[in-house]
């Protein structure tokens, strides 16, 4: 079983999350995180990913919700580097490119140990539109894939490709994520140890 169960408390934040790579697509938010959009994106990157993953948390929301988005990103990235151990058999990379409604975004992912971020848009903007969808902050998103992305010791691309309901690039982001790190931690029988010429990753 490739799975991880990680618990961080701080002054701010307070999460347990569990993560199970070859499971069924289940989330289990128990409680929710206090952010119904954020709870909507976790419950899209386990179900378009296949992975089981139950969260327990608290933050300190009446601050806003940076400190606990942050911090689940950190949470994920590290289950996410537990889960895949040794890294022995499995694909490595993983890319996908996710269209939802007018907008397309392009996810890749290198499992390399080498933590790595970087999100663009190309069609002209700068960032993102609006600043809230619902409860959540926009801005929260770079936050949330740039700690997975250092936690999880992964190289993390995003490009958006095309875009102009907030809504629909975000969710296109976290289920395009989620269809390229199910690829990038899939075992091929080809692979008898590390896919690198080094020997390790």
């Amino acid at each position: 079983m490739r799975n991880a169960e990680i618990i961080r408390n701080t002054g701010e934040t307070q999460i347990r999350l569990a993560l199970e790579l070859d499971g069924k697509g289940i989330a289990q938010l128990c409680g929710g995180t206090g952010i119904g959009f954020f709870d909507h994106m976790l419950t899209a990157f386990a179900r378009h990913g296949f992975f089981d993953l139950t969260v327990e948390e608290k933050g300190d929301l009446e601050v806003d919700g940076h400190h606990l988005v942050e911090d689940t990103g950190i949470v994920l990235g590290d289950a996410i580097r537990q889960a895949i151990c040794d890294k022995a058999g499995i694909r490595r990379f993983g890319y996908f490119v996710l269209p939802m409604d007018e907008a397309l975004v392009l996810c890749a992912i290198d499992l390399c140990g080498r933590p790595y971020f970087s999100m663009q848009f190309e069609n002209g903007q700068e960032g993102f539109r609006a600043p809230m969808v619902g409860e959540f902050d926009t801005q929260l998103v770079k936050e949330f894939f740039y700690s997975v992305s250092y936690a999880g010791a992964m190289n993390l691309h995003f490009r958006i490709l095309s875009g102009e309901n907030d809504h629909h690039i975000i969710e296109a982001m976290f289920k395009a994520f989620a269809k390229a790190l199910d690829m990038a931690t899939q075992k091929d029988a080809r692979i008898e140890d590390v896919l690198s010429t080094k020997g390790c990753l």
